[in-house]
């Protein structure tokens, strides 16, 4: 099946234009063509009735990825852990930052707040580098950015050099989503694309949960306080660079490279096939923008700031902390899993709104239980949370066009970050608006205490049902396929026959070499659809 335009009302099921049902595509990207506004609309609530597709066996599969597909995976799956790890590695030294600098624990949360506002320049400058010049080196060169700049946390001593860090922090960061999205689905079996979106989105999860633990271990356990932290931050990304480096290109990104080689100038048509997707698709990328923004309103709204509720609001202990901040992150592996699976037989868009409706339902004991107790409600509200962003990977893919795929992909996330970037920062303010009694620490010293829990619960409510209605609003492309063969924007901007001629070149010119088992391949993938 084709990508075709209008893809703001593409869906999973397509509309018989005689009587305005529902019918199944096997190989989805159906099409909402001439449909009107109003009549897309009244077809939201009888698009979410789930395919039921047979329930596969995960562990099947998982062994329908070969070896290349799973050191991609793999490979991706440790760059966004370690994303989230040095992310995370601010929100969880809060206090300690704010001694240093001898500033309040809401002037640190900028420091959270410039990360998420620069990342879409990153997502933007590598997203558009990873889809003209391939995968591998835009990664590479973000990680590098990772290493001086996580490094440099570490060594800043005044507040305004911390905010200088991270910002530029935030651009490295904002680069590394579209490009892990692409590397990890685009060769991904179709069958397999549900359960391994799950797995690859709860890296962030991961990290979250490595995050906490090497924060006990390293912050305040030297005469360095906070600094280890980020030096050891530093560090790991120097493995991943390596592991990248003895990996190639994914297979459709080779395709779409061989496509665009046959046609006039492979820079003019990538070119061609920018302007003919941002043409085509610029409703569905303004769509994607504001869902990523209610995403992110729930991941940060619900995370950022639970360690600090735990221990001002609750005076947990520091060890009571962190073994709720990783059951907690356990429920949100557990869930992100589960859900990303389950979506590829109940659908993405009817996954993603049953998870928020339960995870809304949990917000009360999530916040206001204050002992032990609350490790249950974590565990639960984070497989909800998580579980809905372990669709969101191959629902972007799915839906983003080919031709800029690591672009749109990273782009409407971050982008989604920006609009949500000032979430801590507003939980913070209007938790002072609540305040709790001082707490006395043992020399006489009153902390200002606030009742976060109130706060993160009503804004958590908010974000839950903006991202309900949004998803029932939206559109689902289910079982598309990813393959550049099946790309029309490309095929638009390479010319006429340029399919062709890139399928029959490959067989041609390698006919005894490596090359020719990837024409072959080229060829198979292409007439499978």
């Amino acid at each position: 099946m084709s990508e075709k335009p209008n893809d703001f009302y593409a869906e999973q099921h397509d509309v018989d234009s005689r009587n305005g049902e529902h019918v199944r595509n096997a190989a989805g990207g159906e099409h909402y063509e001439g449909m009107s506004v109003g009549k897309y609309l009244a077809t939201r609530i009888s698009s979410l009735k789930p395919p039921m597709d047979k329930v596969e066996n995960p562990f099947k599969l998982l062994c329908l990825l070969n070896r290349k597909q799973w050191k991609f995976f793999l490979c991706s799956f440790l760059a966004w852990t370690w994303d989230a790890f040095d992310f995370f590695t601010v929100s969880l030294t809060v206090t300690d930052l704010a001694e240093t600098f001898g500033k309040t624990k809401k002037d640190i949360t900028w420091g959270i707040t410039l990360v998420l506002m620069f990342r879409s320049v990153g997502a933007i400058t590598f997203g558009l580098a990873s889809d003209r010049y391939g995968r591998k080196w835009p990664f590479v060169v973000n990680n590098i950015l990772f290493i001086v700049l996580e490094m440099g946390t570490g060594f800043c001593n005044t507040y305004k050099q911390f905010l200088a860090v991270r910002a530029l922090f935030g651009i490295a960061m904002g680069g590394l989503y579209g490009n892990v999205a692409a590397m990890a689905l685009e060769d991904c079996p179709q069958k397999a694309r549900g359960i391994i979106s799950g797995m690859l989105q709860q890296g962030y999860a991961f990290g979250y949960l490595l995050a906490t633990v090497f924060a006990r271990a390293f912050v305040n356990t030297t005469p360095h306080g906070w600094r280890p932290l980020y030096w050891f931050g530093s560090a790991v990304p120097v493995l991943i660079i390596i592991f990248r480096l003895f990996l190639g290109e994914t297979d459709a990104y080779n395709e779409r490279v061989r496509i665009r080689e046959s046609g006039d100038n492979i820079g003019k048509t990538f070119v061609k096939e920018g302007k003919i997707a941002l043409k085509k698709h610029w409703t569905l990328l303004i769509y994607m923008v504001l869902l990523m923004a209610g995403f992110n309103f729930m991941s940060h709204g619900s995370q950022d700031l639970y360690p600090t509720m735990l221990t001002n609001q609750y005076k947990f202990s520091p060890n009571a902390v962190t073994v709720t901040q990783v059951v907690a992150n356990l429920g949100a592996i557990t869930g992100g899993t589960t859900i990303g699976y389950l979506s590829q037989t109940f659908g993405r868009r009817f996954s993603i709104i049953i998870v928020c409706i339960l995870g809304g339902a949990l917000l009360y004991p999530y916040s206001f239980v204050s002992n032990e107790r609350i490790m249950v409600a974590a565990f639960f509200e984070q497989f909800c949370v998580q579980g809905a962003w372990g669709v969101i990977p191959i629902h972007l893919m799915e839906l983003s066009p080919g031709s800029l795929r690591a672009f749109v992909v990273g782009t409407s996330y971050q982008l989604g970050n920006l609009a949500s970037s000032a979430s801590s920062t507003i939980e913070a303010t209007i938790g002072e608006k609540f305040p709790l009694p001082p707490k006395i620490e043992a020399n006489g010293k009153k902390v200002p205490r606030d009742e976060y829990g109130k706060v993160i619960c009503i804004f958590m409510a908010c974000v839950f049902v903006y991202v309900i209605l949004l998803t029932l609003l939206g559109p689902e492309r289910r079982g598309r396929s990813l393959d550049a063969a099946d790309d029309e924007d490309l095929a638009e901007a390479a010319g006429p026959g340029a399919v062709e001629r890139a399928r029959h070149g490959a067989i041609r010119e390698g006919s005894d070499s490596d090359e020719a088992k990837v024409g072959g391949e080229f060829n198979a993938r292409s007439n499978s659809h």
